[in-house]
């Protein structure tokens, strides 16, 4: 039964919206004809609709907060308990067939487009998993992420423009840029954790645009960089369609390439260590670990995968500016590894797919796209701030007896 107090917090939940939207929604002004349209339907559907989904939000709440409390006394982990079932059902390799023929079908059966939307999610896939390296595993927030993007495509850009290297010369030198400039950024962040170590990586990636956008005799400044060469397969040029389509397939091999290079590290020793530092700074020391060797491991392998994809980023775009490398795009990246679940790859992959597809497949609600795709993210903070897919604590059981 609906309590009178229920009632009274929907009722304030709805004006406070009201207000809020009352501006955007209520409000059209036309500078032509010099009107002013008031749009009272849409302030009746706001205050409907906030009304009732305040019920609903209010309800879901009580259904987690009963269901962790259920879990507590039952002592099992709902991560643990989702995780076991999904691999007891069989489920992953009819998943893994059925996306791999879907993989291999898909630039035959869609149109340029989609294809070029899909080329787009997979490099957001590896870089995200790169990140990932750096905020899921070790913990350290790094908001300049686009700094180690931005050196891949102007290492291909300039190094294409003066001297004529191809895509494939040009690749493993972005990796090694990245992997350098991660380094060089690391040394100077070995004592900060937390906001400060935020801030002054943030401070960096703009210190990279900012020294790309103003220096024009090394960077063409904002006009950028234009006819970078498209990727070539042993001397063969491709046609636009065939550029695309061969890029979508090289991004497949070397999406597949990270995951499994990610994966090896997560489970290696340095993984062990990268975990460690996040979980516990001091007690990682105590145990130790090199913590200077472990954070700069950590910048530098994950901006190798940034610098890489940069390169490919210039050879898909034939043309690179500093417009392309803003905070935004860090702030995307990072999204993708938080909504996605830090540490967790698969959770990675599904979180890149959902942030990058989503907003060009709600092209049809132009108007409120981002208004949508902004409650989505609130809503999966509030209900799994742990990420879509949380990566499962490992446990350890001692079975023997001691004598």
């Amino acid at each position: 039964m609906i309590k009178a107090q229920e009632i009274k917090k929907s009722f304030f939940v709805s004006i406070w919206f009201m207000f809020l939207t009352f501006p955007i929604m209520v409000i059209r002004v036309n500078p032509i004809e010099k009107l002013i349209e008031w749009r009272w339907k849409n302030l009746a559907l706001i205050g409907i609709g906030s009304f009732l989904l305040s019920f609903v939000w209010r309800y879901l709440l009580k259904q987690k907060e009963a269901g962790r409390k259920k879990a507590e006394a039952c002592g099992v982990d709902n991560i643990s308990l989702g995780r076991k079932l999904i691999e007891d059902s069989g489920f992953y390799i009819p998943a893994l067939i059925a996306a791999a023929v879907f993989a291999l079908v898909f630039p035959f059966i869609f149109s340029l487009y989609q294809i070029n939307i899909m080329v787009t999610a997979l490099m957001y896939v590896v870089l995200g998993l790169g990140l990932n390296i750096v905020v899921g595993l070790a913990g350290l927030l790094d908001l300049g992420y686009v700094a180690f993007y931005a050196v891949g495509a102007y290492s291909y850009a300039l190094l294409n423009y003066h001297f004529g290297l191809g895509f494939w010369t040009v690749l493993p030198i972005g990796a090694v840029a990245g992997f350098i400039f991660g380094i060089i950024l690391g040394f100077p962040v070995l004592r900060l954790r937390g906001d400060y170590l935020a801030i002054v990586t943030l401070g960096f990636g703009e210190i990279i645009r900012l020294v790309l956008e103003n220096w024009n005799e090394f960077s063409f400044g904002p006009s950028g960089i234009a006819n970078i060469s498209r990727p070539g397969f042993f001397g063969i040029q491709f046609s636009l369609q065939g550029a695309i389509i061969y890029l979508y397939f090289l991004m497949i091999a070397f999406t597949l390439f990270t995951i499994f290079i990610v994966n090896r590290l997560q489970n290696s020793r340095i993984g062990r260590a990268w975990i460690a530092l996040r979980e516990d700074e001091i007690a990682c020391q105590a145990m130790g670990i090199d913590k200077t060797k472990t954070k700069l491991t950590a910048f530098a392998l994950g901006a190798t995968w940034a610098g890489m994809i940069g390169v490919i980023f210039a050879a898909k775009t034939t043309f690179v500016n500093p417009a392309s490398f803003t905070f935004m795009e860090s702030a995307m990246i990072l999204s993708i590894v938080v909504l996605g679940g830090m540490g967790s790859i698969i959770g990675v992959i599904i979180g890149a797919f959902a942030l990058i597809l989503t907003p060009e497949y709600l092209r049809a609600f132009s108007d409120y796209r981002m208004l949508i795709f902004g409650a989505i993210m609130v809503i999966m903070m509030v209900f799994r701030p742990q990420g879509i897919i949380t990566n499962a604590r490992r446990t350890y059981k001692f079975h023997g007896r001691i004598s």
